[in-house]
């Protein structure tokens, strides 16, 4: 009989009786807490079960900086029977206990804790994540490490790790595998982008990329490295026999509640082999420009650029400046079922419906010159090229747009002006270039200031003269905004990313600039007097409207301006 939590998650619509049936069934089997068992089945998420249970049960949720436990009461419960059941006291009176659980349903527990207590208990409904954290600093140890440590493993340097028979066994190993299940699990309910596990001498390291800055979080004991690393390579088919060469991989799986697709690597290091897995939430294809971060203006721009029938636009920038999220969005706007729509991707990050995506395979030779010969054969009205890597690529892109194809595509380069130089020295012409280049997007993300956080102040004059505000608000005294730090932004001051950008779109006195084979500090002066916004002024409109900060403009704007110089 399953319990009142899966019950009550069920009524609120998070889980589907079938998948209460499966968890039920395991829980039989194993003793672990249902709430435990549905997230590492990725069916729902903590917060999927703190919100549905407190509302329910009208129940008090836990404020995640106050989880201390009083020390009469620690003193009262041993720390295997806090981990175990996933508890810790954080207040006492005269009236009785408040005591954080995962699963407030479960009476048994509850009726053991007033037992040992010796008061009425009074529970509060808190994330599994949250009460870990707090364990940590109650008893000293977190619930995961102590499960991992639990299943007997051996330093790396003792272990046998040429047994693959030994390392299959310690990758199928519950507790490994409640593990690795966490991690995950954990880096999405902080929006992490990538998880890095790197092992070092004694230590392992394990960090998460969140709004494209790294951030070192707990990680389980360095005994426990080669059996993490055996279960990722597990789970997207890699070869846990091989640790020389690097290996890349994919895993598709649902955590909390949600289809994910990761990319896997792995390469030699000297004390083991690191791993970086790419979160890609499927969820992450179905965006639109303006919640990218396009001002109005910037968007209408944009999607006239789409709107035209042929010619390519370009999206610059750096590795990690979302250029293939904006490609995805401008694909989403154009995806109707009148034209047909085809990608070539190295990888295929998103699936989108009605797109015919194609993945490049070097080691067969389907390169991306060699895809596209074979897709203007398909008739296609839109073409979107995931990178122009090389002089064939460049000019199969030309001739298609020259024969009325729409081309969509991305290019490393600094910003926009600079992408024009990029395509000649591609040895593309300068007059086809001219003639089927409608636009070039070149664009950085920024990390958005938390809302529920920021604070407000009033600048120096001096440095708004130095930063060259003073030339945007006229005179004005602007009202910017600072990072403070709240448990919404995990207390960095940031939560989520958006874009700055600069769109130089071609007209003829640009044209003129190309075909004169001038600079690209030229042809920037040229775009800027047709009405080209400079990607820091930009920021820096977004940092007058409380959105981001000037110093996250500045950090990633400075590549460009000392390009400039």
């Amino acid at each position: 009989m399953p319990t009142r939590i899966g019950e009550l998650l069920v009524e609120a619509g998070k889980l589907d009786p079938k998948e209460l049936e499966r968890a039920a069934r395991l829980q039989r089997e194993t003793g672990e807490p249902l709430g435990n068992l549905l997230v590492q089945l990725g069916f729902v998420s903590e917060r999927d079960i703190a919100a549905s249970v407190a509302q329910a049960l009208d129940l008090r949720t836990a404020d995640a900086d106050r989880l201390h436990a009083p020390a009469a009461c620690v003193a009262r419960l041993s720390s295997e029977f806090m981990k175990r059941y996933h508890v810790i006291p954080v207040g006492e009176s005269d009236a009785g206990v408040d005591v954080v659980m995962a699963d407030p349903t479960d009476t048994e527990t509850l009726q053991a804790l007033e037992l040992a207590l010796g008061k009425r208990v009074a529970p509060l409904i808190a994330t599994g994540a949250e009460i870990q954290a707090a364990l940590r600093a109650v008893v000293g140890a977190a619930t995961q490490d102590t499960a991992v440590e639990s299943v007997g493993l051996v330093p790396a340097a003792a272990a046998d790790l040429d047994d693959i028979d030994q390392l299959r066994d310690m990758a199928s190993e519950a507790p490994v595998i409640r593990t690795v299940n966490q991690l995950m699990a954990r880096a999405l309910e902080i929006r992490s982008s990538d998880i890095h596990i790197e092992p070092f001498d004694g230590e392992l390291v394990v960090r998460f990329r969140v709004d494209g800055v790294l951030r070192q979080v707990d990680a389980p004991p360095a005994a426990s490295a080669a059996a993490v690393v055996s279960r990722i390579k597990v789970m997207s088919n890699l070869n846990i026999a091989e640790r020389r060469l690097p290996q890349d991989g994919r895993i598709k799986m649902r955590v909390e509640g949600r289809e994910v697709d990761m990319r896997i690597s792995t390469v030699p290091t000297m004390h083991g082999e690191s791993v970086v897995i790419r979160l890609l939430d499927q969820g992450g294809a179905n965006i639109d420009l303006a919640q990218i971060g396009f001002d109005p203006q910037a968007q209408r721009q944009f999607e006239h650029l789409l709107a035209r029938p042929q010619g390519i636009i370009l999206v610059t920038g750096p590795t990690g400046s979302g250029k293939t999220t904006t490609l995805y969005a401008a694909l989403g706007q154009l995806n109707t079922p009148q034209v047909k729509i085809l990608t070539v991707e190295d990888p295929v990050e998103y699936q989108i419906r009605g797109v015919n995506q194609i993945q490049i395979r070097p080691n067969i030779d389907l390169t991306f010159a060699n895809a596209l010969r074979s897709i203007l054969r398909q008739d296609p009205d839109i073409i979107m090229i995931g990178e122009m890597r090389d002089t064939e690529t460049a000019r199969i892109a030309v001739q298609a747009a020259l024969t009325g194809h729409k081309v969509l595509s991305t290019l490393h380069t600094n910003d926009a002006p600079s992408s024009v130089t990029r395509m000649l020295d591609m040895q593309v012409e300068d007059y086809l270039l001219t003639s089927t280049l409608d636009g070039i997007l070149a664009q950085r993300l920024v990390r958005r200031l938390c809302p529920h956080c920021r604070q407000p102040f009033q600048p120096e004059p001096q440095w708004l003269r130095e930063t060259g505000l003073d030339r945007l608000i006229g005179g004005a005294t602007p009202e910017l905004y600072r990072p403070a730090g709240c448990p919404h932004c995990e207390h960095t001051g940031y939560r989520g990313r958006t874009i700055i950008l600069e769109l130089l779109v071609m007209n003829d006195a640009v044209r003129r600039v190309i075909l004169e084979q001038r600079s690209a500090d030229a042809i920037r002066d040229v775009a800027v007097r047709e009405g080209m916004i400079p990607m820091r002024e930009d920021g820096y409109k977004k940092a007058l409207a409380g959105v981001t900060t000037v110093e996250e403009v500045e950090r990633v704007t400075q590549v460009t301006e000392d390009a400039l110089v």
